[in-house]
């Protein structure tokens, strides 16, 4: 089958970063589906794998973790699909990823794919949907239809994560959202996306909501350079409140959060499927949920540049866009 993967840590702009190749095809196990992709996104985590996880000696690593496909076969203990039905899923970490024409994934975080999106609009939703659903519900704690007269911040508003979090905190509770953007056209989406107000994270924060309707605010979902922006969010939270993150810092003071009894809380999608958690099915579920809401028009997706077919040569250019920090909302290819 076609894939693309790399056999060696290289900057992006190496040609030889991201390559096209031919690689067999995977057999699903019994609680797998062997699927057909139709179209990927690309995320940060694409990029800090192809940096820093070297392949197997003679090997190659796909990379790769946001699908809409088609079932092709059903592993034996495999329930509630069917071959032919249209799937869209965020895969595991510890598995080969889906750039590749057949891909296969645990059935328990799959779901059917909004039947109202196309394969490209489909496939730019699973990540991030996942992130910002758990890091609103289960690690904020904010309860669906809930969050009554408290306020979110969202630091990164029109990153992939950041563009569904505006969403399901609009339209699926009553928190006020404030998210931040420092330019002009990655402000006027997260308003788009329904954030109540926009703050630019270039400069300091606090200030900016001083000087606004909110003051201080109950909760924070970090989704970009936490480390930098620590002193600032510990100035903008209320005592009390909670900090979510979902990035990689290199050094996080948490004696800043203690003076505020600041709670502090991480959000990473994949530990479910690494871990193989009691509670795994749930990311399957809540795809279901978010695919429901996507049909009857309470969600949109958050596809913003379509880069082409799949092929090594549009991968490396996603990936370079994604390093340069301008990205807003997701990437997708489509097709081989």
């Amino acid at each position: 089958m076609k894939a693309i993967g790399y056999r060696h840590n290289l900057p992006i702009s190496d040609a030889q970063a991201l390559l096209d190749l031919e690689l067999p095809a995977p057999v699903p196990g019994p609680r797998d589906l062997l699927v057909r992709v139709r179209a990927i996104a690309v995320n940060p985590v694409d990029t800090k794998v192809r940096a820093n996880a070297a392949p197997l000696e003679g090997s190659a690593k796909v990379l790769g973790w946001d699908v809409a496909g088609v079932v092709e076969a059903v592993g034996a203990e495999v329930s509630g699909f069917s071959v032919g039905d249209r799937v869209y899923y965020a895969g595991a970490l510890d598995r080969p990823g889906a750039n590749s024409e057949l891909h296969v994934v645990d059935f328990r975080i799959a779901a059917r794919a909004p039947a109202s999106l196309s394969d490209a609009e489909a496939a730019a939703m699973p990540l991030t949907t996942i992130t910002a659903w758990e890091l609103l519900f289960d690690r904020l704690g904010v309860a669906p239809g809930g969050g009554d007269g408290q306020s979110l911040l969202i630091v990164g508003g029109a990153g992939g994560v950041g563009s569904m979090l505006i969403q399901l905190a609009r339209r699926l509770t009553k928190l006020r959202v404030i998210a931040t953007a420092s330019r002009p056209e990655t402000r006027q989406w997260c308003l788009d996306l329904g954030a109540h107000a926009v703050i630019d994270h270039a400069t300091a924060m606090a200030p900016q909501l001083a000087d606004g309707e909110v003051k201080q605010v109950d909760l924070v979902a970090s989704l970009t350079q936490t480390d930098a922006h620590l002193a600032d969010l510990v100035e903008a939270l209320l005592p009390q409140g909670r900090l979510a993150l979902i990035d990689d810092p290199q050094a996080l003071d948490v004696k800043r959060l203690k003076q505020k009894s600041i709670s502090l809380h991480w959000e990473f999608m994949y530990t479910r499927s690494m871990f193989q958690t009691a509670d795994m099915a749930e990311q399957g579920k809540l795809l279901a949920e978010v695919a429901r809401l996507v049909d009857a028009g309470v969600l949109r997706t958050t596809l913003d540049a379509h880069y082409g077919r799949i092929d090594a040569a549009n991968l490396r250019r996603a990936h370079a866009m994604l390093e340069s920090g301008k990205a807003r909302g997701k990437i997708v290819l489509e097709g081989f």
